[in-house]
Formats: C-alpha cells, structure tokens, sequence
C-alpha cells in the first residue's frame, strides 16, 4: 500500500520551479515528517555552484548531460566527470560544487535535507535570470546561505 506521507506534483500541474545563480531547481518530491526532498536541476552549459559545504548530505542523480562535481576528500581534491545513470554522493561537512563544463544542459536529480528545500525556495527566484549572477546577488545569497547552515567558501 501507497503511504500519503509525501508531496508530488499532480497530473497536469507542473512542478514547483525556482532559479538560483542561473540553475533552474523544479521540486520533484518532499518526503512530509523527514528531511527528504527531491529536486530535478537543470545546469545550463558554463554554470556552476559555487563550493560549499553544509551539515546534511547529498545525493545526485545525472539524467542528462555531465555534469564536472568537486569535492574535497581526505585524499585530497577530487573532481568526477558524472554522466547520465552515474551517482554521486556528498559526505556531511564536505567542500563541493559543482559545473556544467560541456555544451549542453546538464541536468539531475539532487536528494537534499530541509535547509536546502528550504534556502532554494526562500531564496531562489520564480523567472530565470537575463544574465549571470552579479556580485550583488551572489554576496546576497552567500548572506542568505547561512541561515540555512550552508556555508558558502568560494563564490
């Protein structure tokens, strides 16, 4: 049996759509009682998030596309070159970012906790951006950021 303990779009209602720093963040599912939501980003080519960290973890889903993903390990730096099907997993208090490097969107699945769903749509905008970000809006978000336990380090 089906549990109703979850959001998802009904049958002919599009997704709830956020833009942040140029990447356009549709909520796909937010699991009600837990920290567990979905969101599908879309990476336009030469995008990229800024490196970050935060207490929750990540887990990301490539559709579409490749996706360039940093992030800092005990080793060392480590970047991955994930394509469609590939899965990559972001540890708790983990430097990451991430870029679309290639000529088309990129475009995955992202599991996030409650403090991001929350920063992207607190924060995100409802119309896509008509140019990059300017360092007006990336010092907001990065002063935004922290109230959701995010920690943005490198803009």
């Amino acid at each position: 049996m089906m549990s109703n303990s979850f959001v998802t779009i009904p049958a002919g209602k599009e997704a709830r759509r956020f833009f942040v720093l140029g990447d356009r963040i549709e909520r796909r599912l937010r699991l009600r009682g837990t920290w567990l939501n979905i969101f599908d980003v879309t990476v336009p080519p030469g995008s990229r998030t800024p490196k970050h960290a935060h207490a929750s973890p990540e887990v990301f889903r490539i559709l579409e596309g490749c996706l360039t993903i940093w992030r800092l390990t005990v080793n060392g730096p480590e970047e991955i070159e994930a394509g469609a099907g590939d899965i990559v997993t972001i540890a708790p208090f983990v430097v990451h970012g991430y870029a679309n490097r290639g000529t088309v969107p990129a475009i995955f699945s992202a599991v996030v906790d409650r403090e991001m769903a929350e920063f992207i749509e607190a924060e995100g905008t409802t119309e896509p951006p008509k140019a990059g970000p300017s360092e007006e809006t990336i010092a907001r978000m990065t002063a935004a950021a922290n109230a959701y336990g995010i920690t943005i380090l490198a803009a």
